[in-house]
């Protein structure tokens, strides 16, 4: 079969997911070295994958609100011609792009019924994100040795985010980096500002410069922090991606909950604590990296002695 010219990728889902899905980026780019791979994505993630070394162009108009939006979408996809498509979303959505690609859609990848290259594996909801998409990519014949038994697929490669750091914390003291927020309409997946609190106290005490990381919505939630620890630094809302990660690389410590940034922070090197709920299961979706896990059924019961021991245990200071 002739070589692909024009390859698509599709991954719609946050911040979390994508970087998981970086390594299966770069397996794609290796399989087509010499293809132009468009990135099908969402506004949020369009800087982020602009500075990868994947995509020759970045799209971000793959979850359009209304059915003129959704014809347009297709209409500009079947402009496009593309020859190969690697679907990481595989959902109904992205399944329906399929369909309405028909009589001749490109050689897809995905869970769509009637796709050239489907994965099958009826195990695939029950695989992490990183097995399952490597799992995906041997499904489509492009990575023959594929790591898909559980815990086997490496954590995501973010080297190339990293530069000059930003000019945040005192280079002098050991750094920790704290993540207090996650997903708005999932509250369940936060431990509360006020144990937050409690961890920051015990690190200031122990000679540690604390930072908060958070988007733009957890800046309350940092003051809340802040007010409760005074002498941390609060930086919700005012670091972009690539400075996350910068932070992370330097960092000798992070804990946080279930959420992009700190699947990102993790990527970058940090040693890292991640907190789960009931509400998400590390087994599909947790960072990879250096990384304990702490899961509760409910984080408010979460006990902070129980987080400041591991954390202490897992940071490379002193």
């Amino acid at each position: 079969m002739t070589a692909p010219t024009r390859v698509l990728v599709i991954k719609l889902s946050a911040l979390g997911d994508v970087i998981l899905a970086t390594a299966a980026f770069a397996r794609i780019r290796a399989a087509h070295p010499d293809a132009h791979i468009t990135l099908l994505t969402t506004p949020p993630f369009e800087a982020l994958m602009r500075a990868s070394p994947w995509f020759d162009a970045v799209e971000t108009d793959g979850r359009p609100r209304t059915f003129a939006g959704f014809l347009r979408l297709i209409g500009r996809l079947r402009r496009a011609r593309y020859q190969r498509v690697y679907d990481l979303q595989s959902n109904d959505r992205t399944n329906l792009y399929f369909q309405a690609l028909r009589p001749l859609p490109p050689v897809w990848s995905g869970t769509a019924w009637g796709c050239a290259r489907p994965h099958r594996n009826p195990a695939r909801m029950r695989m992490h994100t990183l097995e399952r998409e490597a799992d995906q990519l041997r499904a489509a014949g492009i990575w023959p040795d594929a790591p898909v038994a559980p815990g086997a697929a490496a954590g995501p490669d973010v080297t190339w985010l990293l530069g000059e750091s930003p000019d945040a914390p005192d280079d002098r003291a050991p750094l920790a980096l704290i993540v207090p927020g996650s997903s708005a309409g999932r509250p369940l997946k936060r431990w509360p500002a006020g144990a937050y609190g409690h961890l920051a106290r015990a690190l200031l005490a122990r000679g540690y410069q604390v930072v908060l990381i958070g988007g733009e919505s957890e800046r309350p939630l940092g003051k809340e922090i802040g007010c409760d620890a005074p002498g941390i630094r609060d930086l919700t809302g005012q670091t972009d991606f690539g400075e996350i990660a910068r932070l992370g690389a330097r960092a000798h410590l992070a804990v946080g909950n279930d959420t992009g940034p700190l699947h990102l922070i993790a990527a970058a090197g940090a040693p890292t604590v991640a907190l789960f709920s009931s509400e998400s299961d590390p087994d599909l979706c947790a960072p990879r990296g250096r990384v304990v896990l702490i899961r509760a059924t409910a984080l408010e019961d979460l006990d902070p002695a129980v987080v400041i021991d591991r954390a202490l245990a897992i940071s490379r200071w002193p």
